[in-house]
């Protein structure tokens, strides 16, 4: 789409009204209508910045009050996309080595007209081509959320079938057979949904479409629903793909369609359920469609990340059903805080986060100044029992220059996290704006490219700790966990750097890595005469991966491991998020011989759907069962009944973060088969626990 106008709109900084007015004559006479401003201080640059759209910026690189680099620092801190040329004085390599690193795009002697031109006439030609970029990903977003918002909202009863199994089905169609979650119609066959009598008609039916391929066919029968009520319908077929794969999409008409409740479960998809808040996917949905406002109409908005502090010691002091009640409670207070236009969404367990637009993050830093203070100065009551609460809030931009919806909230968290690096707010409670300047170099350890270079640099660590059998057996287990040393040699985890969403790639390949180095260390130490098997923690990324078992399988062939000396293990959470995927990893891993563990186990609201879905082999439950039976019965008899379903189910119990002898009676008593924890032994670099003596 091109410009309705070819006028290039210029910034120029020069203490030289007379050298300024050559600039602007130079590009007119290239053939470039200009309209310029020329810059006389730090707020005028804020203002023009604010207030209009600028295509280039020409700074001298002479001694004046607000230089290039604080203007360029200045560009940088609102995140705009402009071009930025130095002009100098003489060709300095030094110079324009650093303010190329510093985000300029070029660094011209400002006598060399003939090549500011050039060098002008290949940023507004860049420039323009990120600008399309950026109209035309922004209409490919609309055009896909509208084909799956078509599909979702449709009345009709709409599914995709390949080789005769459901592999989507929207509201409507889920909703007549009466299913409540797309999981559990996904293992059903088409013919299932069928009465036996329609069943014939369905398969010489879907014969005559294989051979004719005509869209549209159609052809009566009679549905059975998930409760064995049987309904006539008309169901027409059509060729299709899903995830870039061929399939069969077809639809149901029923004879009765209730609008009311499907517009009551649109809404229901979009909310949050414990707090009533909007979702993660809502308002990633609506972050993405905010950025793209933002590109095209030139406006700023800003994005506020808030993290509960201390939140699962908090967790472990009230328990889950306690937590629940403090989520619920934050949530009316934010509600309360907010004000007009700000769209509110829970995130994660410890997360909610704020969005509004138009605004400026000075703006949202104001508004979360107020919410920061309104959580310290309130006094939760939870069952009798006051709890302190604090929050950290990182405050984003939204820019026509802003990254995709994953990465700006990455922006939002990283500078949350950095709340606790601020004087004076080392436990957090604090507000803070990311400035994209500040977060441009590598080694700052803030970004996934930062964190695959310290794997390189070989700034990763592997620790194991032991995870013993309490009913006295000799089985070898360990648990591995991957430690990072930041720049300051200090150790964390670097999933714990990773932006909260957006991730793929880096998480994968730290397990990956993760994996090699850990099977070899293995195969050396079984060699010496060890039995031992290793829980290896996967990222939600790797069990979503279908590449990784093919991978895995030739890595321990490579290794010469067998694959039952490997469980994988990951969390609950995930499992729920991504169920057809953990359900298919689980089932590639068994064909490897490898196990599978589901760790913090126990959090969700019916943690015995997941088992129904996913055959682990271990359950790995939340610490903070063990937290609540050093408060009294109830947490004894919560452990008790928790671990005695699980045996029921036929699963081997894991108990974490055992920190003292008192528990073990109970936990012996209990029925649980394996503990881990710093009773035993914190996580240490070698595989070196005496399991006899333990």
């Amino acid at each position: 789409m091109q410009k309705k106008t070819a006028t290039v709109h210029l910034l120029i900084l020069d203490p030289s009204q007379n050298d300024a007015e050559s600039m602007v004559s130079l590009l007119r006479n290239s053939g470039k209508a200009t309209r310029a401003h020329r810059i006389t201080s730090e707020e005028d640059l804020e203002d023009a910045l604010k207030n209009s759209n600028w295509d280039l910026f020409l700074a001298r690189d002479l001694e004046q009050e607000f230089g290039p680099d604080d203007a360029l620092a200045t560009i940088k801190r609102m995140d705009k996309d402009i071009p930025f040329v130095l002009l100098t004085e003489e060709y300095d390599r030094e110079r324009t080595v650093n303010i190329i690193r510093a985000g300029a795009q070029d660094a011209v002697p400002f006598e060399y007209k003939d090549l500011l031109v050039l060098v002008a006439k290949r940023e507004l030609a860049a420039l323009e081509d990120r600008r399309r970029r950026r109209t035309l990903e922004s209409h490919l977003r609309e055009a896909e959320q509208r084909c799956q918002l078509l599909l979702e909202s449709s009345k009709d009863a709409i599914a995709y079938i390949n080789d005769g199994m459901h592999i989507y089905a929207n509201q409507s169609y889920m909703e007549f057979l009466g299913y409540d979650d797309i999981d559990d119609l996904i293992c059903i066959p088409v013919l299932d949904t069928l009465t036996p009598e329609s069943q014939e008609r369905y398969k010489e039916f879907m014969k005559a479409f294989a051979e004719e391929r005509k869209d549209g066919m159609t052809m009566n029968c009679t549905a059975r629903r998930s409760d064995d009520q049987e309904l006539a319908v008309t169901m027409s077929v059509s060729a299709a793909t899903y995830d870039g794969e061929a399939c069969t999409q077809i639809v149901l008409q029923p004879e009765h369609n209730d609008a009311e409740l499907e517009e009551k479960l649109k809404q229901i998809s979009s909310q949050d359920l414990l707090t009533g808040l909007y979702n993660r996917q809502y308002l990633m949905d609506e972050l993405a469609r905010t950025i793209a406002e933002a590109g095209k109409n030139n406006q700023t908005g800003a994005l506020a990340y808030i993290a509960l502090d201390n939140f699962q010691s908090i967790k472990h002091q009230i328990g889950i059903s306690g937590t629940d009640l403090l989520l619920g409670d934050v949530a009316a207070l934010l509600k309360d805080n907010s004000g007009e236009g700000i769209t509110l969404a829970r995130l994660s367990d410890d997360a909610f986060c704020m969005m509004c637009m138009p605004c400026d993050e000075k703006g949202m830093a104001m508004l979360c100044e107020g919410v920061r203070k309104a959580v310290d100065d309130h006094l939760f009551d939870i069952n009798g029992r006051t709890v302190p609460l604090t929050v950290s809030i990182g405050v984003a931009a939204i820019t026509e220059n802003s990254p995709k919806a994953e990465d700006l909230m990455g922006r939002a968290h990283v500078a949350s996290g950095d709340v606790k690096k601020l004087e004076g707010h080392e436990r957090g409670n604090g507000v803070k704006v990311y400035n994209p300047a500040d977060y441009e170099t590598i080694e700052e350890s803030n970004s996934a490219d930062a964190i695959l270079k310290a794997m390189e640099d070989g700034r990763f660590r592997v620790m194991y700790q032991p995870i013993m059998n309490l009913r006295g057996e000799g089985d070898e287990h360990y648990e591995v966990t991957v430690l990072m040393l930041d720049k300051d040699n200090n150790e964390v985890s670097p999933f714990d750097k990773l932006p909260p969403v957006g991730r793929d790639d880096a998480a994968t390949r730290i397990d990956r890595w993760m994996i090699l180095q850990t099977i070899k260390q293995l195969a050396s130490h079984r060699a010496s005469g060890h039995d031992t098997r290793l829980f290896l923690n996967l990222s939600a990324e790797t069990v979503q991966d279908k590449t990784f078992t093919p991978w895995l399988s030739v890595a321990l062939q490579a290794a010469r491991l067998p694959g039952d000396a490997l469980i994988f293990q990951f969390r609950e959470g995930d499992a729920n998020n991504f169920m057809k995927q953990a359900k298919e990893f689980t089932k590639a891993a068994h064909q490897l011989h490898s196990k599978v563990s589901i760790s913090q186990f126990g959090c969700a609201l019916d943690p015995y759907n997941t088992l129904k879905h996913i055959e682990a082999d271990y359950v790995r439950l939340d610490g903070s069962f063990v937290e609540e039976v050093d408060k009294g019965d109830a947490g004894k008899e919560q452990l008790k009944a928790m671990v005695k379903g699980l045996q029921n189910a036929g699963k081997i119990t894991i108990i974490p973060d055992v920190q003292h002898a008192s528990v073990l009676a109970l936990l012996y008593q209990a029925g649980v088969n394996f503990i881990q924890g710093n009773y035993l032994q914190a996580p240490s670099p070698a595989m070196n626990y005496d399991f006899g003596a333990g």
